[in-house]
């Protein structure tokens, strides 16, 4: 669901550093590693971000397993359980010193607490999708992110798009309005997927943390409010936590390292492969879901569906092959790797 900068030598740094803050999936991961665009894809590092993503296209099947349990409720839990799962880790790797350094930082803090705030509403978007059926659209919404990501980086970061993206964004907008004339109102979940994520991508980009740390402390700034939610639920024998079935408590406690282990994964896979290599990768995640929603869920994919994923499709092909050709025009500096 990382903050990186990348190495694009003319004027285009900034874009392709926000572009690729959508290779996280719905965990919302930021990128990590500042040459990453540089070295040769390491065989590990793309069995590492591979098996992330793949998570992250399968784990609807997982929530699926709680349908019994309101998707706020899954939220408060995989916030909760996550919480604990990342603090032991953290002490695992001994980096409470670190942490604790991060959080007097007032301004990181200040920001980290808008991007937990961002990315739990994108999580409790995404498991309502998954309980009400609507895997498809939120395919939509995670394919559209990049896309997000590129009007971000010209609205706050003034950054210059050429014809071809701006032909891209069109085509990316015009697959909204498709989508408003097939439902009959303006649609809100793809929409809001990709704008929470890449909002909390900016703000994260902003953050000068790593994705375990920076998972830590989001997670920490919200413990305490899950942790009242889950003891009054379960006092007054409202929640589900300890009321319902042993097995429905254990899937809600795993959901914390189901959220976790990914995200450690995709870190761990960043770090060693090229950003080109990530940014293809990253549309595994809402391939396998979209997949999996119309063909192991049932889901309706009708033809206007087809137009709009075709008009996304288009947009993502459009920018990846005029950042090929980019790239393929500029100079290569001295001592960088082919």
């Amino acid at each position: 669901m990382t903050a990186m900068r990348s190495f694009d030598t003319i004027g285009n740094s900034r874009e392709a550093a926000s572009a690729e803050i959508a290779a996280a999936g719905e965990t919302g991961a930021p990128l990590e590693g500042a040459d990453a665009s540089l070295q040769a894809d390491d065989l590990a590092g793309i069995l590492y971000a591979g098996l992330a993503y793949a998570a992250w296209g399968i784990v609807p099947i997982y929530w699926r397993w709680l349908a019994n349990v309101p998707p706020f409720e899954i939220t408060v839990h995989r916030v909760l359980w996550c919480a604990l799962f990342v603090v032991a880790v953290s002490f695992v790797r001994r980096r409470s010193t670190h942490l604790l350094s991060l959080i007097c930082n007032t301004r990181l803090l200040a920001t980290l607490t808008l991007t937990s705030i961002l990315i739990s509403t994108n999580w409790l978007i995404y498991i309502y999708c998954v309980s009400s059926h609507q895997l498809v659209e939120a395919s939509l919404g995670y394919y559209i992110v990049p896309l997000i990501s590129i009007a971000l980086g010209v609205t706050l970061f003034s950054e210059h798009m050429s014809r071809l993206r701006l032909f891209a964004v069109g085509l990316a907008g015009a697959a909204v309005l498709l989508k408003t004339v097939e439902v009959g109102h303006i649609p809100w979940i793809a929409p809001a997927l990709a704008l929470s994520f890449g909002f909390y991508g900016y703000f994260r980009k902003r953050a000068n943390v790593d994705a375990m740390d920076g998972l830590t402390i989001e997670t920490l700034i919200l413990f305490p409010f899950t942790l009242a939610l889950v003891l009054f639920w379960s006092v007054s024998g409202m929640g589900a936590f300890r009321l319902s079935h042993p097995s429905t408590d254990a899937l809600l406690i795993l959901g914390g390292p189901l959220t976790a282990v990914p995200l450690a994964m995709f870190a761990a896979g960043a770090r060693r492969i090229r950003l080109t290599t990530l940014g293809f990768l990253q549309y595994l995640a809402p391939s396998i879901t979209l997949t999996l929603a119309i063909f192991g869920f049932g889901e309706r994919f009708t033809w206007l569906d087809a137009i709009t994923f075709g008009c996304v499709w288009t947009a993502l092909v459009i920018v990846a092959a005029e950042g090929h050709i980019s790239r393929a025009r500029t100079p290569r500096l001295r001592g960088s790797v082919p």
